[in-house]
């Protein structure tokens, strides 16, 4: 059995008058976490992870289309494939 996984770390900068709105609709996307908020500089650190690469590109595509979101950062990626599982 086949088992991939990927996680990403994201920085997402926001309008700061709109971090609220725009932290509940990032931990709304599946495998998304947001793990720190600044709202006072507008600044979100979010973890998303998938067990496939499209998919987890289509959640970061997500992110950047929230309203109020200005700019979403790549700033870790990590991929881990897995082979056959040992008993």
């Amino acid at each position: 059995m086949q088992a991939n996984w990927h996680v990403c770390g994201l920085v997402v900068q926001a309008h700061p008058h709109n971090i609220a709105a725009v932290s509940h609709a990032l931990s709304e996307l599946p495998g998304s976490e947001v793990a720190l908020t600044d709202a006072g500089h507008g600044k979100l650190v979010v973890v998303m992870e998938a067990a496939r690469s499209d998919v987890l590109l289509n959640q970061i595509e997500s992110a950047r289309n929230i309203a109020g979101v200005l700019a979403v950062s790549l700033v870790y990626h990590q991929q881990d494939e897995q082979g056959e599982e040992t008993p």
